[in-house]
């Protein structure tokens, strides 16, 4: 039985978050392949992967694609 896109949407999935050398910040979920985004501050590229997130999951839910579950640590610091 597939979940609904809220539990997708409530789980915490691991961040990363670039300063870029010409300015910017990139923010990604490299457990969600291609969900990417950009923004001028940390807050603003968080908040854009935020969206980026919900639409990625939207569209894989749409389409009947596996939504894969956040990895574990090590891959990044908790807390």
């Amino acid at each position: 039985m597939r979940k609904p896109l809220k539990h997708y949407l409530g789980l915490e999935y691991p961040v990363l978050l670039v300063a870029e050398l010409e300015g910017g910040y990139t923010a990604l979920h490299p457990d969600l392949k291609g969900c990417v985004a950009v923004g001028e501050t940390p807050e603003e590229a968080l908040a854009n992967l935020a969206e980026a997130r919900k639409l990625w999951l939207e569209a894989a839910r749409e389409h009947g694609d596996e939504i894969p579950l956040p990895s574990e640590p090590p891959f990044g610091r908790r807390g």
